[in-house]
């Protein structure tokens, strides 16, 4: 659902399925790019004395544990076969220093792990308010093509995958790599002869670990986005359930809901599978490496090429060569997995912010509120204009009502003003000043909104009326309240202006939700005022008593109206009658209505009874 800067949904003038690009935006790949790994390891630099630390305990450990099987091969070797002598002190001696070196090693990988669990929180800690402060510096276009479960996944579920790779998977990967290499090195020096058998099985294992890897990539990836797309499809039906129920279309949607659960479900399969077969092909192909070695070596042993300790040692090497190569292949989909949900969340940081203000953009201030809009031109998506060659010349104080069918292009207007997106061709100016030559900041402190669907965020009544106004005494608070006609309803509340409003203010009806936000916008002290049917909620009493009110906050104030009930603007200075993306008609209600035109027949239509 795709929602504007004030947290509702836009767009009335386009259908969303026209933005929709299956989850992502255009500038998204679907390929895992190997630079994924690297920009990780950025996340881990800012902490890079927790991760040096890592690194030693992980080395530390593993070269404590590869000093083991050489002890054993030396205690074995202390025994001297048919003589029956045993060197005692030489093998308790190698016992206890195998003890003490597992017991070391033991401690040193507990705190490794605990280290590593600490660094993994401050990296996602640091990685999830990356990804909200990116999001908040999108353009509202964003939003636009984007599912908003698709947006929560990639903030929760994706970072949470990261966070438990981390903590466990690199871990794995780091011990693996010294592990291999301690086992590799002593290998060689054990026996040369031995090495050559052990080789035999490396290329094979070599080869099918990086072919089936390329295969797992994109699957972990797709797992990923279906994921992003079921979430995203359950919040929209969440969010709409009385709706559902209303129209009795809760099989409909359990329906849609299976094909794409299913289709989250075979993805997660596939991805599953073919990550999941990697470690006993793995395990197959290490454990016939260690039958040749083991024939290998009993052999040479025969001959008296080697030690019956050697041997023994080599075959311990061996494991511990093929164990963590096993490991890894067993946390492939794991690793697979955390690398497509960093692809997404580092795509998502790629995303282009909001353009950056002209370095010689200049603050307004205050403005007057002369507005004029000449030869605009939009369009949202390629070969579909919404708004052709549009002039309006509105004077400061005026009030400017903006009607007509729905998909006409009203709220798009207001998008332009308010710059959510830019004109392909025409100047919008305020006092004269081209709109492009503004900062962004002050040119939206101009206005206020009052939408159509109401917002409202988790905190205090208090809080949430003084939302648009920083600083705001209580005293300020309960005057708009008293002037939205809701200061009545709120002193009824057990904690009054200082009740915690949760879930969007679901406890809340639509029409006090309304007043809430109508009490916010009288609060923000702006020169310009935008009403997007901010009284369709509401009953008609309760819409009358709010217009009262609504006349004093629109006083020495610009005021933009888009409005479906024209009972509600025929006061306004100025009606502009928009059809197809054209102003068709404008003037106040009485010349249009003589007029006898396009507006005459909307309103004719609303009040034919």
């Amino acid at each position: 659902m795709s929602r504007d800067m004030f947290g509702k949904s836009r767009m009335s003038d386009i259908r969303p399925q026209d933005l929709k690009n299956n989850g992502k935006s255009g500038k998204e790949k679907n390929v895992f790019q190997p630079k994924t790994l690297r920009r990780l390891l950025k996340y881990l630099m800012v902490h890079r004395w927790m991760f040096v630390l890592a690194l030693v305990f992980a080395i530390t450990s593993n070269v404590f544990a590869l000093i083991g099987p050489m002890l054993s091969g030396w205690a074995i070797d202390a025994i001297e076969p048919g003589k029956g002598k045993v060197i005692f002190g030489d093998v308790f001696k190698y016992c206890a220093l195998m003890a003490i070196f597992y017991i070391a090693s033991a401690a040193l990988t507990y705190a490794n792990s605990v280290l590593m669990v600490r660094l993994s929180q401050k990296v996602t800690y640091r990685m999830r308010r990356d990804v909200f402060e990116h999001l908040l510096s999108l353009p509202v276009s964003y939003f636009d093509k984007l599912q908003a479960g698709d947006i929560i996944s990639r903030i929760s579920y994706d970072i949470d995958t990261i966070n438990a790779s981390l903590s466990h998977d690199m871990i794995t990967v780091f011990t693996a790599i010294i592990t291999v290499t301690g086992s590799l090195i002593s290998m060689i020096l054990l026996s040369p002869a031995l090495m050559l058998v052990f080789i035999i099985t490396l290329p094979p294992l070599v080869i099918f670990t990086r072919m089936r890897a390329t295969k797992v990539r994109p699957l972990f990836r797709k797992r990923s986005a279906m994921l992003g797309q079921l979430n995203g499809y359950a919040e929209e039906i969440f969010s709409g359930q009385k709706s559902v129920k209303a129209y009795c279309q809760e099989g409909e949607m359990v329906r849609r809901f299976d094909d794409r659960n299913e289709a989250a479900v075979r993805a997660n399969y596939e991805a599953e599978y073919m990550g999941g077969t990697m470690g006993p092909c793995v395990n197959f192909i290490n454990n016939l490496s260690l039958a040749l070695i083991s024939t290998g070596g009993a052999l040479m042993y025969l001959f008296g090429y080697i030690g019956l300790g050697s041997v023994a040692a080599f075959i311990q090497y061996s494991k511990k060569f093929s164990g963590p190569v096993g490991e890894i292949a067993n946390i492939t989909s794991e690793i697979q997995s955390a690398m497509a949900a960093a692809d997404r969340i580092f795509t998502l940081l790629d995303q282009t912010p909001e353009a950056a203000d002209a370095v010689d953009a200049i603050d307004l201030g205050k403005c007057r509120g002369d507005v004029t809009l000449e030869h605009i031109n939009f369009s949202y998506v390629p070969d579909r204009e919404i708004i052709h060659d549009l002039s309006v010349n509105v004077k400061a104080g005026q009030r400017i009502a903006i009607v007509g069918p729905t998909g006409a292009g009203k709220t798009t207007l207001v998008n332009l003003l308010m710059r959510f997106y830019d004109p392909q061709s025409g100047k919008i100016t305020i006092d004269g000043h081209d709109i492009q030559t503004l900062t962004r900041k002050s040119l939206r402190l101009q206005y206020t909104m009052v939408l159509q669907d109401t917002w409202l965020f988790h905190g205090t009544i208090a809080e949430n009326i003084a939302y648009g106004r920083e600083g705001a005494t209580r005293e300020e608070i309960i005057e708009v309240a008293k002037m939205a006609h809701v200061h009545e309803f709120i002193s009824g509340l057990p904690q009054g202006y200082d009740t915690v409003l949760t879930d969007d203010g679901s406890s809340l009806s639509k029409g006090q939700k309304q007043l809430l936000t109508i009490a916010r916008a009288m609060l923000a002290d702006a020169p310009m005022l935008i009403l997007d049917e901010a009284t369709s909620n509401v009953d008609t009493r309760t819409e009358r008593i709010i217009q009262d009110a609504m006349y004093t906050l629109m006083e020495n104030r610009t005021c933009f109206i888009i409005a479906h009930r024209l009972s509600t603007i025929q006061n306004a200075d100025l009606i502009l009658v928009v059809r197809d993306g054209d102003i068709v008609e404008q003037g106040n209600h009485t010349q249009l209505m003589e007029k006898g035109g396009f507006y005459a027949t909307l309103y004719n239509a609303q009040f034919a009874s």
